[in-house]
Parts: C-alpha cells; sequence; structure tokens
C-alpha cells in the first residue's frame, strides 16, 4: 500500500510501500475515501515543537478521515462491514498522530471515534467535517455558546471560518465577517453574512456579543477585544501566531470573556453531518488526487488555498 510519511521537521513526505495495516480487537479497519488536508500538517513538516506531540515516525499523516469499515476485530459492537464513517481527529484513534492517518488507503481506529455518515453526504464533506468542520463548531457554538439574536464576528474566512459562518446564520445569529482576502468577500454574502471587511475593527459600533478569531496572528485577538461588547466573549482558535499582546485594561474594563478553543468531540462531528444532509452547510471543498497531497500542503503553506483542500480516492 503507498502512503505519504513525515519522519522528521523540514523534509518533505516521503511517498513509501508500506504494509497494508489489521485490526487488533477493539479495531474496525477502514478504506479511506478522502482525507482532508490542514494547516496542522503544514506546521508538522516545518515547525519542531509538533513533534513534540505525534509519532512514532515514521508516520502517516492525514488526520481528518471518512471512509468505509472492511473488517471489525473481534469484540467491536455496532459497526459492520460497509458502514460508512468518519474519524474524530482529536479522538483517541489519533489519525495521523498518534498513529498511520488518512494519507494513505487504509487505517484502523476504534469504534468510540467514529462517527456515522448520513445519506446525502459525501464522503469530502465528512472529511472535512472531522475536524475543520467539528472544531468550527465547537468554537462556535458549544465554546461560543451562539444564540438566535447574536450578532457575531467571525475573524477569517478559511475552512473553519467559512463553516462557522454559515453555522452562525443558520442558529439565527447575525453575522459580520472580517477577511483579508477580498476574492473571499462575495462568499461571506452567499454565506448569509450582513456585512464583510478587512478589518474587525471596522465593526466597533455594531455592539458585537461573540467574536471568534479563526486567523489568531496577535494582532486579530487584540482587535476582537477592542472591537466587542462589554461583557462580550471572545473565542480563540486560530494559532497564525502562538503569542498576542492585548490591552488587558479592556479586557477588565469591559469584562470581556476571552476563552481559548481546540478539537471539538464526536457530537460536534454529528451536528455538522446533520446540517450537510439537510442542506442548510454546504463547505466549500477543493478535491485533488493522493498524488496530489505534498504539492496541497505546500499551497496551504503559501495561503493559494480557499477553502478546505480534500485528497478524493477511488
Amino acid at each position: 500500500m503507498r502512503a505519504w510519511q513525515f519522519e522528521r521537521v523540514g523534509t518533505p513526505l516521503a511517498l513509501r510501500e508500506v504494509p497494508e495495516p489489521r485490526p487488533v480487537a477493539g479495531e474496525v479497519l477502514i478504506e479511506i475515501k478522502a482525507a482532508g488536508l490542514c494547516h496542522t500538517d503544514v506546521g508538522i513538516l516545518h515547525e519542531p515543537k509538533w513533534t513534540e506531540r505525534i509519532g512514532p515516525f515514521p508516520l502517516t499523516l492525514g488526520h481528518e478521515v471518512a471512509g468505509v469499515i472492511t473488517e471489525v476485530g473481534a469484540g467491536v459492537e455496532g459497526y459492520v462491514p460497509g458502514d460508512r464513517v468518519g474519524v474524530f481527529a482529536a479522538g483517541r484513534t489519533r489519525p495521523g498522530q498518534g498513529r498511520d492517518g488518512g494519507y494513505a488507503f487504509q487505517c484502523t481506529a476504534l469504534p468510540e471515534d467514529l462517527v456515522r455518515i448520513p445519506e446525502g453526504v459525501g464522503f469530502e464533506q465528512a472529511a472535512l467535517g472531522t475536524d475543520a468542520g467539528c472544531a468550527a463548531y465547537h468554537a462556535l457554538v458549544r465554546r461560543g455558546g451562539v444564540r438566535a439574536g447574536d450578532k457575531v464576528g467571525i475573524i477569517g474566512l478559511g475552512g473553519l471560518g467559512q463553516v462557522a459562518a454559515r453555522v452562525a446564520v443558520v442558529k439565527g445569529a447575525t453575522v459580520f465577517v472580517a477577511e483579508k482576502k477580498q476574492s473571499l468577500w462575495p462568499l461571506a454574502k452567499e454565506l448569509g453574512a450582513q456585512a464583510v471587511s478587512g478589518d474587525i475593527t471596522d465593526f466597533a459600533g455594531e455592539n458585537l456579543d461573540l467574536i471568534v478569531d479563526f486567523a489568531g496572528f496577535g494582532t486579530t485577538t487584540a482587535a476582537a477585544i477592542e472591537t466587542v461588547r462589554e461583557f462580550g466573549t471572545v473565542v480563540q482558535v486560530g494559532m497564525g501566531e502562538l503569542t498576542a499582546e492585548i490591552s488587558t485594561g479592556t479586557l477588565i474594563f469591559k469584562q470581556i470573556t476571552l476563552i481559548g478553543s481546540r478539537g471539538g468531540s464526536v457530537a460536534d462531528i454529528a451536528a455538522v453531518y446533520d446540517l450537510v444532509a439537510a442542506g442548510e452547510l454546504k463547505p466549500q471543498v477543493v478535491p485533488i488526487t493522493f498524488d496530489e497531497i505534498p504539492a496541497g500542503l505546500e499551497r496551504l503553506r503559501r495561503g493559494e488555498v480557499d477553502g478546505r483542500l480534500v485528497a478524493v480516492y477511488d
């Protein structure tokens, strides 16, 4: 079986022939149909700090996985060959981080990390939902507590921001999008945003109840704190920079709630799948082939991708 494997920081993925995996007791074997590409993988390739969190090496990357169960190990209940499933990226299975992941044609997973894919949801959308969709939903709904009637700011209209903006609209919020790329402004309106601008501070007069920062470049975090209303909430998701200089005076005097958010849960993935199945959420997917995965990750690194790259396997 061919697989794109990572061995050490600063070197490209290596295409290798590896043994086909076999499920042990308590595991399932999945024929992978689609695997999403994520900025986390770009970080793994180029930033030494990521290797402290993953392994063993060499490791097949790819943590956004969707496919079909082909075999179940002893003791597995509730799943049978033929079931269509997504794999929770941040669960105990940890595809592409704690065990070989989706940049191959098969992988194993634990049943507790599986989410059934409903009718009407394609494998590309299902793969995206295991991380990008899950993390966006979790930040907005679970951590941010969005409610109907809220005014919500979304910073960054990438793969996660697009999902969050649409979910906020579906939840009955009025959405304001901050996105530097003007080429994405029409998409913000298609998603149902009330307004779009290059900087969240342009909406300072709107009394935003909640701002979710999917960019995380330090200055965006500071701008969110300056812009959100008194007693408002800022949820930090993006990690463009891992430090930020903020006004603690503004944070204190406005009594702002500042929350970090990472990952989500199988329930969040299921909620995203339900929205896709209902036609309420249509994530922007850019399909590529298995052979194009390294080039796709380089496009991500250069900031040349709108939406979410997903490798689709025949």
